[in-house]
């Protein structure tokens, strides 16, 4: 049976300012540039730069006739709508901005692709119409590690299909080994075992080298997973020996495509969104300039208002001109007041972030980095846990020991032996220092590993030493052990 009933209920919902505003703080640097771009040219009311603001002292008070019909505002105050056309009150803070302010541009030269240079080297060499339509085909397929990963029967359908070239097997292997002569050495190759190869048979064949190619082509999978017994047996060669046709094969490059200063790929130039110093032993934050832009409302947009203000006659299409205008201004100042508020906020939390990791920044021992939580910023700093989260993940600061996400300074705590609460940072630091000192005719498991953290106070478990190596990026003892 239905019912019809009244229900009260409370809830909380964001408005869109605050939408705007939390979208704002979450762009690093160089996204926050574009953001502004963007809205500069969608609301012609706001502007970029400085500009002499002319303020209106009379009140816009009575815009319509009681008589005629009235939009959503009636009454229009320019003085609120132009208060901001000055300078920005949050510009004329010092620790606001860096001397970087004027940066806002990084030049980016122009090179030569890698498929371009490939083809460059083509260009030098004789091939009839089909070959040249194969080789150009290959380069093209080649990858920017510098690998032909596609099989040669693929490639000679899409040949076929898509150049309308036919040709078999035999004839683009033939233009393959050509096209692998090319530079850089081991270009075109369809495969790691492949490319080492092409790069030792250029070079000059001494004993070790030739050992080197013979260790590749016959053992290359024994050679992968370092089982050097087997391999002295397979060869009947000594250790010296291997030790050499080892370093040969240790100077090659397993990724030529990625040595190539010109390559295809996106130069991805990182902007730190904030710096800190150190000067007479203290700390010093600043935000860079560039999250501080110089806006205000438009002079033109003024004029406008003053003239219907002073119009006698205020006819209906004056009246949606004025209502548009209004939307515009209000959407203007929304931008500008997000702007103030997230450089506020990001120069908050980073400050929380800079004082409660100090003794790090002023050393750069990651052994001192404290275990730090999002939490524990959003409480010192009186914010949501969410709103540090927005900071963190996308923002770098530039420190006397390089440019660093601010997220990796971040992490769990765990109880030593004494009690304490140490870092997970400073664990792995350790550990990383116990690998990198460790026999390596012998390196040391990851029990091993755990027994030596306990000793130094950090009892852990196998697992836990195995999650960390892992997260080092540093392989297990057995692919570690060298000759």
């Amino acid at each position: 049976m239905l019912k019809q009933h009244l229900q009260f209920k409370l809830s909380q919902k964001l408005s869109p300012q605050q939408i705007q505003l939390m979208k704002l703080i979450q762009l690093p640097t160089q996204a926050f540039e574009q953001r502004l771009k963007q809205e500069l040219e969608e609301n012609p009311a706001l502007e970029s730069g400085k500009e002499e603001a002319e303020t209106i002292e009379d009140e816009y008070d009575d815009l319509y006739d009681n008589d005629t019909e009235k939009i959503e505002a009636e009454d229009i105050n320019i003085d609120e709508y132009l208060s901001d056309d000055e300078i920005p009150d949050y510009r004329t803070q010092a620790n606001n901005y860096s001397a970087d302010d004027d940066e806002k541009s990084i030049p980016y030269a122009a090179g030569t692709s890698f498929h371009q240079h490939l083809m460059t080297q083509l260009n030098t060499v004789y091939l009839d119409d089909k070959d040249w339509a194969i080789a150009e085909f290959l380069i093209g397929s080649v990858d920017e590690s510098g690998y032909i990963r596609r099989p040669i029967t693929d490639i000679m359908d899409d040949l076929a299909f898509t150049q309308n070239v036919f040709a078999e097997e035999a004839d683009i292997i033939k233009v393959l080994n050509l096209v692998q002569e090319l530079d850089p050495p081991g270009v075109a190759a369809r495969s790691l075992e492949e490319c080492l190869i092409i790069q030792l048979s250029r070079k000059e064949q001494t004993p070790a080298i030739e050992l080197a190619i013979q260790i590749l082509e016959k053992s290359f999978d024994q050679f992968t997973k370092k089982h050097y017994k087997k391999l002295l047996q397979k060869h009947n060669i000594t250790e010296d020996e291997l030790k050499e046709a080892i370093s040969e094969i240790e100077k090659l490059n397993p990724k030529p495509g990625g040595s190539y200063a010109g390559n295809t790929r996106i130069i991805e130039h990182i902007v730190p969104d904030f710096s800190i110093k150190i000067a007479d032993g203290e700390l010093e934050l600043t935000l860079n300039g560039r999250n501080a832009p110089e806006l205000h409302v438009s002079r033109q947009y003024n004029n406008m208002l003053e003239g219907y203000k002073n119009s006698k006659t205020k006819s209906k299409s004056q009246k949606d001109t004025v209502f548009f205008i209004k939307q515009k201004l209000d959407a203007a100042k929304w931008f500008i007041d997000a702007i103030k508020q997230r450089q506020q906020t990001l120069y908050v939390t980073m400050s929380a972030i800079m004082n409660y990791q100090k003794e790090y920044f002023l050393t750069g021992d990651e052994r001192k980095l404290r275990p730090m939580i999002l939490k524990d910023i959003a409480d010192t700093i009186g914010m949501d846990v969410s709103t540090v989260s927005r900071v963190a993940n996308s923002k770098y600061v530039d420190t006397p020991y390089g440019t660093k996400l601010i997220k990796e300074y971040f992490s769990e705590s765990m109880k030593n032996e004494q009690g304490e609460d140490v870092s997970t940072k400073e664990i792995k630091k350790i550990l990383e220092n116990v690998i990198s000192e460790e026999e390596k005719r012998k390196p040391l498991t990851d029990d091993k590993l755990a027994a030596i953290l306990k000793e130094k106070g950090y009892p852990i478990a196998r697992r836990t030493v195995a999650k960390y190596r892992e997260q080092l990026n540093i392989p297990v003892a057995r692919l570690r052990k060298q000759i």
